[in-house]
């Protein structure tokens, strides 16, 4: 029920047309429902293929607008998957926090951590190595398509047992969803085939 109520009201609904503020309408009546189904999807394993299905939106990025590989596939999943996440995330990160796992200079993605304690970390370290006279030098990354240079092993190495399963299953069932594409003011409809290689942020589409 406590995440229900964290629920942002103006986040996109998924293919289901299910947003945020009906569930938290009825959320007395189906948070019982929920709780079992979450419970066995933990105990076993397995995320139901309904919560895998998502509605894809390409946001264009630059370039040729008639190029597919210049936009960026925003997969809105269910709002149900929504809830089964950020179960499954507080159970994960509390286990990792509370077990000092995490990497002390990890500053994105978690609690009381900002990107800019990473900046004045790395200002910190050019300032002392200037004042002890030492040269310092800079080298600057930028990954096109950072998340699809992600590997999916090494990010679940260390997960283990019924978790490894629950994190391994793809997370894009096999079938034909509605997509809408917005392009330089356009609006088109098109069917996207959405592929079992679509995996967390790991994704492609084609347009038929």
């Amino acid at each position: 029920m406590k995440i229900i109520t964290k629920l942002n009201n103006t986040k996109s609904p998924g293919y289901d047309n299910i947003g945020p503020s009906l569930i938290k309408d009825v959320s007395v009546v189906i948070c019982d429902p929920l709780v079992h189904i979450f419970n066995l999807s933990l105990l076993n394993g397995c995320v139901p293929n309904k919560l895998k299905i998502a509605k894809v939106v390409p946001v264009f990025k630059k370039s040729d607008c008639s190029q597919p590989t210049n936009y960026r596939p925003i997969l809105l999943l269910s709002i149900f998957d929504k809830l089964l996440e950020k179960l499954m995330f507080s159970r994960l990160i509390a286990y990792l926090e509370g077990n000092n796992i995490l990497y002390n200079y990890q500053f994105g993605f978690r609690k009381n951590h900002s990107t800019s304690q990473a900046l004045t970390d790395v200002v910190d370290n050019i300032y002392e190595n200037l004042d002890a006279s030492l040269t310092v030098v800079g080298i600057c990354l930028d990954l096109t398509k950072a998340f699809d240079t992600v590997n999916h092993d090494i990010l679940l190495y260390g997960i283990r047992d019924i978790a490894y399963q629950w994190f391994k299953v793809p997370f894009v069932a096999d079938s034909s969803i509605l997509a809408l594409i917005i392009c330089h003011r356009v609006l088109l409809t098109c069917r996207v085939e959405c592929l079992r290689v679509l995996r967390w942020n790991h994704s492609c589409f084609c347009c038929m």
